[in-house]
């Protein structure tokens, strides 16, 4: 029996864009363009008679926005929709309200040779089209606007008294892939900033990371940056690894520090949750925890194993709570997990993971 074609709608008001993103979809044997619109009006009328798999979808349009129609197809009836569109390039606002109102993933559309671009992009975009095919979407409430951090306690946690302090600190890794974005907002904004040092791969292109970890830390009681070559690893703090670089866990004496490294995709990916998964069991051994969260792929279940065989404990996210149960499953099916929790849990594993199991002094 032949394997069903995803179902695209392509949504831009450029007929030559239109015409380029329809051929290089349509040279992939799994996905069939079933229709293409210049604005939201004409798509509407389209859904009308048919559902597409997935939406492919330009925000700058006459008549009505796309993030408008974004928002309606997701309040009204929740399709996959991936952005391809020149407003979310380099980590720009629109970007993460993108995600916020149900978008799957998003593919920057340069405004500079764009036909160009976007057949150098091809690969990225048929991948894109077919991971959100897979991809379990709903609506989100709006998010709650926390005010700015101006206290201390925002950047060192208050020390806990009658408790020495361990000769190493506890850390925690998360992998992370599509549907990250919101996931981790939905972990990171209700830890304690007495919460373990967290460093995250979050797979994402170069340029958006910094933007993305300014977002969250605007809304966490924890700190979140991008994270650079030479950073300690602090209670309190969460660190983004920067697009197209991997982020790796190193030891300075008794202290943890980060490392930023150049080199090729691992996993096909760069930054990789194996690379940083490897370097945690490395340095770290039972006194990491590591976590893998909702993506596409394989990335992160070997180096996770590596993490639980030194020692450490490891959880990954369940398959209802996932956006995509790739990289979850595929760490579930090799070993490397001793918990699946909702996403709603993770938060409550980690501060219990923190209390419950006494440091490991490192040799």
């Amino acid at each position: 029996m032949a394997k069903q074609k995803v179902r695209v709608l392509i949504v831009d008001d450029s007929a030559s864009v239109r015409q380029v993103l329809g051929t290089i979809l349509g040279e992939d044997p799994e996905i069939e363009v079933i229709a293409t619109a210049s604005d939201p009006f004409v798509a509407a009328k389209r859904l009308q008679n048919e559902l597409p798999d997935v939406i492919l979808l330009d925000i700058e349009m006459p008549r009505m926005d796309g993030m408008t129609f974004l928002r309606k197809i997701m309040a009204q009836h929740p399709i996959p929709v991936v952005i391809c569109s020149s407003l979310t390039a380099e980590g720009s606002d629109l970007m993460f309200e993108a995600f916020e109102a149900g978008a799957v993933d998003i593919v920057p559309k340069p405004r500079v040779d764009t036909r160009q671009a976007l057949l150098e992009s091809s690969g990225r975009l048929r991948e894109a089209i077919k991971s959100a095919a897979r991809a379990r979407v709903r609506p989100r409430a709006a998010r709650k606007v926390i005010e700015q951090k101006l206290t201390a306690d925002a950047i060192i946690p208050p020390p806990v008294a009658g408790r020495s302090r361990p000769t190493t600190e506890r850390i925690v890794c998360i992998g992370v892939s599509t549907g990250g974005t919101e996931a981790l907002y939905d972990v990171l904004e209700v830890l304690p900033p007495t919460c373990p040092g967290i460093l995250i791969v979050q797979h994402m292109p170069q340029g958006f990371t910094a933007a993305f970890a300014k977002r969250l830390n605007a809304g966490c009681r924890i700190n979140v940056k991008e994270a650079e070559d030479g950073d300690p690893v602090l209670p309190g703090w969460a660190y983004i690894a920067p697009g197209a670089r991997h982020m790796l866990l190193v030891r300075s004496g008794l202290r943890y520090q980060i490392a930023i490294k150049d080199g090729p995709p691992v996993s096909r990916h760069r930054p990789s949750a194996d690379v940083l998964f490897r370097s945690a069991a490395q340095y770290a051994g039972a006194n990491a925890l590591g976590i893998i969260m909702t993506g596409m792929g394989d990335d992160g279940a070997r180096g996770l194993l590596e993490m639980r065989k030194l020692g450490a404990a490891t959880c990954a996210q369940d398959e209802e709570s996932c956006v995509v149960f790739g990289m979850p499953k595929e760490a579930i099916a090799c070993g490397a997990v001793e918990k699946v929790v909702s996403l709603n849990q993770i938060p409550r594993e980690i501060m219990a993971w923190q209390q419950a199991k006494q440091p490991v002094a490192a040799d």
